[in-house]
């Protein structure tokens, strides 16, 4: 699985996301994996994480990681 990960300031991300205020200016992780394989098509969410204003999470998003991607992340 591809995926992105950067360290930046949490600033950066005030009007992108909700941002807890514990959270505020420190450096964070951000990482980006994808949620699905359907780009452009509209799937049937049914998760909502409260401060997220997107899209809800679909349920695939909670199934457990490969055993490759947990070895990747040292887990």
């Amino acid at each position: 699985m591809e995926y992105i990960r950067q360290t930046i300031s949490s600033n950066r991300l005030i009007g992108i996301l909700n941002i807890p205020l514990a959270l505020r200016d420190k450096e964070v992780d951000v990482i980006i994996v994808p949620a699905g394989n359907d780009v452009g098509e509209k799937s049937n969410y049914k998760c909502n994480l409260g401060y997220w204003d997107g899209p809800e999470l679909p349920d695939v998003f909670f199934d457990p990681l490969p055993e490759e991607d947990l070895q990747a992340w040292g887990l």
